[in-house]
């Protein structure tokens, strides 16, 4: 008898161990892809095609199918608000980390920077981060190599 509840304690025991095991495995798998984010590639089929179409229904109608941006972004509109900058590489987008970069399309320039005075909304309550993620995978498709490379570098050490 002693030695069945013996056994019934190790087996329990071994058991509770296991789960726990288990739990913080995931927690490390989840710790990892959120740690791994960053930067964002471009070199997934997949990400891109889905960046494009997500590009094209959110941000083609001000930073241009071509994302060639505003021809005069450096200026402000009639309203008054900065203009969208063009994304291709010849602007400023790639001074910016993918963090960052992310944030501002999630949360908008408006939500980011006290007093700013442009039309950037956030697309966070539209757009997943995997979503936003594949968008900016897509703009970086548009970035000559030296750029595209420096700003890895930059996002890497972030």
């Amino acid at each position: 008898m002693k030695k069945i509840n013996q056994n019934k304690l190790i087996t329990h025991t071994l058991s509770n161990i296991f789960l726990w095991v288990f739990i913080f495995s995931f927690s490390l798998i989840e710790y990892s892809y959120a740690d791994s984010r960053f930067p964002i590639l471009r070199d997934s089929k997949e990400q891109v095609q889905q960046g494009k179409l997500l590009y094209d229904q959110n941000c083609a109608s001000c930073h241009k199918k071509n994302l060639s941006g505003t021809k005069n972004w450096r200026s402000v509109d009639s309203d008054g608000h900065t203009n969208p900058p063009p994304l291709n590489g010849t602007a400023h987008t790639w001074h910016h980390s993918d963090e960052l970069l992310h944030d501002i399309i999630k949360h908008g320039f408006n939500n980011l920077i006290k007093n700013y005075q442009g039309k950037m909304l956030g697309f966070g309550d539209k757009l997943n981060d995997k979503e936003i993620d594949s968008i900016l995978a897509y703009i970086k498709t548009y970035w000559p190599e030296d750029i595209y490379l420096h700003h890895l570098g930059m996002s890497k050490n972030k």
